[in-house]
Formats: structure tokens, sequence, C-alpha cells
């Protein structure tokens, strides 16, 4: 349903973002597409999400996580369990003035983080390999 409605995922994401009430710049969007693409790569080897689809991931993980940018605008958050990245990743990419940390206790998914965060080049995301309840700032 979602591909009859969007010619392109790009689409889906500036139009869902807009929806959303965030003016989202090029850059901004070209990352968010980068991390997409990432996701997809590494899941094939370290299974970090169940959901594949190009327009999917953008209206379920991208489009979701964003929904905190409208609330979110700067400080420092604590993303825990973020697997994936979601919803932190997002959030760094939108939202400069925010300071996140992805908090998840597998090296496998704290591996892809960091990779995803040097990639994107995020100044503004770190991860923290640990469980929560054994995590210090």
């Amino acid at each position: 349903m979602v591909a009859v409605m969007y010619a392109s995922v790009r689409t889906l994401l500036e139009e869902g973002a807009a929806n959303l009430g965030l003016a989202l710049v090029s850059g901004q969007v070209d990352r968010l597409l980068q991390f997409s693409a990432l996701l997809k790569k590494w899941n094939r080897t370290y299974n970090l999400t169940a959901i594949e689809d190009d327009l999917t991931i953008v209206s379920a993980h991208l489009l979701d996580s964003l929904v905190l940018a409208m609330y979110i605008e700067r400080g420092r958050v604590l993303d825990v369990g973020t697997g994936g990245g979601f919803p932190g990743i997002p959030l760094a990419i939108a939202r400069h003035a925010v300071q996140v940390t992805l908090l998840d206790p597998l090296q496998k998914r704290a591996a892809f983080l960091r990779q995803a965060i040097a990639e994107l080049e995020l100044d503004n995301a770190e991860v923290a390999c640990s469980r929560v309840e054994d995590w210090r700032s």
C-alpha cells in the first residue's frame, strides 16, 4: 500500500517529515537515506531488523523515530536498547543540538552503530555497549 502512494523513498521521507512539522534540509534527508542503506547492508549479517523494504524502513523506523524531534530540540538523550539505532540515530540527524547516547548490550549492534555514526559523521552521537543497569554516564 505504501509503495502505491509514493514514487520514491525520498518523497515518502520528505513528505512524512513535513507532515510532522519538521523542515529537514537536503543533507539531513541524504543522511537518513544513507542510514537506511547501512541498516539494510548490515542487516544481512547482524539481523538488526525484520523490516527490509525501503519504504517500510522509512515509514516504520525513520518517520516513527523523527516524531521525537517534534518534542526534543536540544539536550541529552539516552536511547536505551537502541537495537539498530532507533530512535537515536534519526534524532541525532534531525537535531544536531541533541547529544544522543545509544545504549545496547550486544557487541554486534554496537559495532554497527559505531560504523553508522562514523560514516554519517555524527558528532552528536555515541555508543555505549552495556546493559542499562550496568551503565554509568
